[in-house]
């Protein structure tokens, strides 16, 4: 960690601010009441001295103690509420931000998959109690060292020569942590991209008889992961322990000079229990601090790769905006959205080689079929249009879309919320859209129809069921541009005719992007684009 606190907290994310100045308020309440907690006890412990009542100091004795313990349990009760708040917040703002994002500028899976789970986790701590440490580390020192200086001026010269010493030994324990933390923390995303991708080629790893063998290769990533983990535990043991022997060190001066004058008689017992009490208090917060940082260093690291994906800002084709209402048998028409592409290139990073290359169109309402052999680029066109991707080249011109790719995600939830995606509505849409492919009688059959809850990914469903389902959950959505990469690719002959009707159905209000082998929904195209390895071709006019 760079610097103690990372303002681009409060700045980047306004919500975060009312948590911490909360525990910072805390802090300062505790801070103001140890001092007052001070001069309770020597006033106490005169008084038994000097057999003066007890009852008055005792009383306030007794309710700094009570003040104290209701701070402390209100410090642990917001830290945690900050916690959660803020790691929640920066949650929500990380995923916002990747999905504004095209796929280029993403961080890839594994390393997401890390920084969204434990990353953004291990922050709760941070903010839970390093900042509360940080507070208090800043301003109880500076007040003890006031306060002494008016009470003892020898005790509060020695504290304020020794103190200095805590930080800066805590700032050089601190740079050497910090590279084994980041060494730990990329270690730590390595495992989890490498574990999430052979999750995903497993299926193919064991039809070739390789599954064993990544057994391996996961306890290899696996150790060297925990020899990071233990090294920066032995970091943090070793700082804690010299911290300790530095403050331990510097306390035991201010108790020896108070001692030698308090034999002599040289010094009042109120004065020098004043001395004794505060000098700790002026060391323990910057202990603190030390050791709460090791807590939370993972946090710390953390929270300056999340607050550098939320600043991370990248222009994003030039979106129009349209909006339209979503098509039924009463509507005539919607306002055109221009799908304009001029002199569009397009190479994957570190490929060397465009996929596309000088692809121009001008699209209006209706059905656009995109066709050429595997590996031109007709996906990554569909990409394109839809904003995950950005082009090296050229200019493109695009409302918003909806894309229904060839593999389409199913949530773990209702067939309804698959179908709905959080628009609103009603069950006769929905319906509507179930007939039209045909999918009408298999919910019907479901035990809870529209409520049934599919399982994860639409587990239960067969890929053709699967297809239908987002088709007709693009026939419900608003977007002005549909984009369709094989919406038959797995259906037979007759779910297929359904779809095909659909589709021509979907492309007299909006415009209709589809990408396909199938020689019928070819017949159905106003415009046709071709894609080879040349510069694509333009077929306009194609009759439908």
């Amino acid at each position: 960690m760079s610097r103690p606190f990372d303002p681009r907290l409060l700045s980047q994310v306004p919500a975060t601010r009312w948590p911490v100045l909360a525990l910072g308020a805390i802090g300062v309440v505790q801070g103001l009441a140890t001092i007052a907690l001070a001069f309770a006890v020597t006033d106490l412990v005169v008084s038994v001295v000097e057999s003066r009542a007890v009852l008055t100091p005792g009383v306030w004795l007794a309710g700094l103690f009570a003040l104290r313990a209701l701070l402390a349990a209100a410090s642990e009760l917001v830290g945690s509420w900050a916690g959660l708040r803020v790691s929640t917040v920066l949650r929500e703002r990380l995923l916002g931000s990747w999905l504004t994002r095209d796929a280029d500028s993403r961080p890839e899976a594994g390393r997401a998959q890390a920084l969204a789970t434990q990353g953004t986790t291990s922050i709760e701590p941070y903010v839970a109690r390093y900042l509360p440490a940080l507070v208090s580390g800043a301003f109880l020192p500076l007040l003890a060292i006031v306060t002494l200086a008016f009470i003892d001026w020898p005790s509060a010269l020695i504290v304020t020569l020794t103190v200095p010493l805590l930080p800066v030994f805590a700032a050089l324990i601190g740079r050497t942590t910090q590279d084994s933390t980041q060494r730990r923390w990329r270690s730590l995303s390595a495992l989890s991209g490498h574990f999430l991708d052979v999750m995903r080629g497993l299926p193919t790893l064991a039809s070739y008889g390789r599954a064993e063998a990544q057994v391996d290769s996961i306890a290899t990533v696996s150790q060297r992961h925990q020899l990071a983990t233990m090294k920066t535990l032995r970091l943090a043991f070793m700082s804690s322990a010299a911290l300790e022997l530095l403050a331990t060190i510097s306390v035991a001066l201010v108790a020896v000079t108070v001692g030698l004058r308090l034999a002599y008689g040289i010094m009042p017992l109120s004065t020098a229990m004043l001395a004794i009490l505060l000098a700790p208090e002026a060391f323990w917060p910057i202990r603190r601090v030390g050791t709460e940082f090791h807590s939370a260093a993972d946090g710390a690291e953390a929270l300056n790769d999340v607050l550098a994906e939320i600043d991370h800002t990248v222009a994003r084709p030039n979106f129009a905006g349209a909006t339209v209402s979503a098509p039924d048998d009463d509507q005539t028409g919607v306002e055109p959205s221009p799908v304009v592409g001029k002199g569009i290139g397009y190479g994957f990073p570190g490929a060397g080689t465009q996929v596309l290359d000088d692809v121009s169109f001008d699209l209006p309402i209706g059905l656009t079929v995109i066709t050429g052999p595997s590996g031109v680029g007709k996906s990554t066109l569909l990409e394109l249009l839809a904003g995950l991707r950005r082009p090296s080249e050229g200019t493109l011109t695009a409302p918003r879309s909806h894309l229904v790719s060839q593999r389409p995600f199913l949530t773990p939830g209702t067939v309804r919320d698959n179908l709905t995606l959080g628009n609103d509505c009603d069950d006769d849409e929905v319906w509507q859209s179930l007939r039209l492919v045909g999918l009408d009688d298999m919910v019907i059959a479901l035990p809870d129809g529209l409520e049934t809850r599919l399982g994860d990914d639409g587990f239960g469903l067969s890929a053709g069921q699967r297809a239908r389902l987002t088709l007709a959950r693009a026939a419900l959505s608003s977007a002005p541009l549909l984009l369709l990469d094989e919406p038959t690719a797995h259906l037979d002959d007759e779910s297929a005719y359904l779809a095909h009707q659909l589709i021509q159905k979907l492309a007299e209000l909006r415009t209709v992007v589809a990408v396909t082998h199938r020689p019928e929904l070819l017949s159905l195209a106003d415009e046709h684009i071709h894609l080879t390895l040349r510069p694509a071709v333009n077929l306009a006019g194609v009759p439908s």
